[in-house]
């Protein structure tokens, strides 16, 4: 309650304040109902018990504002949002898709990575998948295209070896390299569908974006079937919720997830 110093508001944070609510609960139960009218005070919890005495007399005094990891699905919207407002680019959905992908989905590094992205496209008014292929993604998507080439070959032993050297040259691949995977992999799956439809191989490398090495990645593609590029992509999402959910590390997973694909 001491006065603000020239100014008409005195502000107190108080960070990690689980504890300090539990055991000042009934002091600030009386602060609510008469709180100072100078005074702002704003107390940072990992958890708000919404049942509480104090929680319900909260919105008479102030209010709560929850701060929350955005679903998944919200992601690409907010990447557009955010591209727009900070910087006045535009970004289109299926770009950001591609971003989440290679990037992960932690929102604080998919912003810095927009950052980046906004410098790198320079005048362009628009961020493309032409820039973040050659600002994040080209040499990222190219080691675990090697990768998936030894894996679809039937070599583990130099799968593995590829494996290692991405996660040894580029250390946020762990962090990244499921994106980069299913990248890879869906791309196939859409590209084999369009072969199976006798569409000619120009349009599909036009319309799915392959570069480097077609004749390469056409190769492989054509010693794959659908349901196993599909059966691929099952396992992938499989050893991606053992990672997220803590039951494994993505080295460790990593390398299973290709000794199997090598093997089947």
């Amino acid at each position: 309650r001491t006065l603000p110093f020239l100014t008409d508001k005195r502000v107190v944070l108080i960070r990690d304040a689980d504890d300090f609510v539990s055991d000042h609960r009934s002091l600030l139960e009386k602060y609510f109902d008469n709180p100072c009218p100078t005074g702002r005070l704003i107390l940072v919890v990992k958890t708000w018990n919404k049942s509480t005495k104090l929680a319900k007399k909260l919105p008479k005094v102030g209010k709560l504002i929850s701060v929350a990891q955005p679903s998944r699905k919200e992601l690409p919207r907010r990447i557009i949002d955010y591209a727009n407002d900070a910087h006045g680019k535009k970004i289109t959905y299926g770009t950001a898709q591609l971003l989440i992908e290679l990037t992960g989905d932690d929102l604080t590094r998919l912003y810095s990575e927009v950052d980046k992205l906004a410098l790198y496209a320079d005048a362009d008014k628009t961020i493309a998948p032409k820039h973040i292929e050659a600002l994040i993604g080209h040499n990222r998507l190219f080691s675990a295209f090697a990768v998936i080439d030894a894996v679809i070959a039937g070599n583990p032993a130099l799968a593995v070896e590829r494996l290692r050297g991405m996660f040894a040259q580029d250390k946020p691949a762990e962090y990244t390299v499921v994106g980069a995977f299913a990248f890879h992999f869906r791309r196939m799956f859409n590209a084999r569908v369009l072969l199976d439809r006798r569409t000619p191989r120009r349009q599909i490398e036009t319309r799915l974006r392959i570069w480097g090495d077609t004749d390469g990645f056409f190769a492989r593609l054509g010693q794959t079937s659908l349901k196993q590029i599909g059966q691929y992509l099952q396992q992938l999402a499989e050893t991606d919720y053992a990672i997220k959910t803590g039951h494994t590390n993505a080295k460790v997973a990593m390398e299973q997830l290709v000794l199997r694909l090598s093997a089947s």
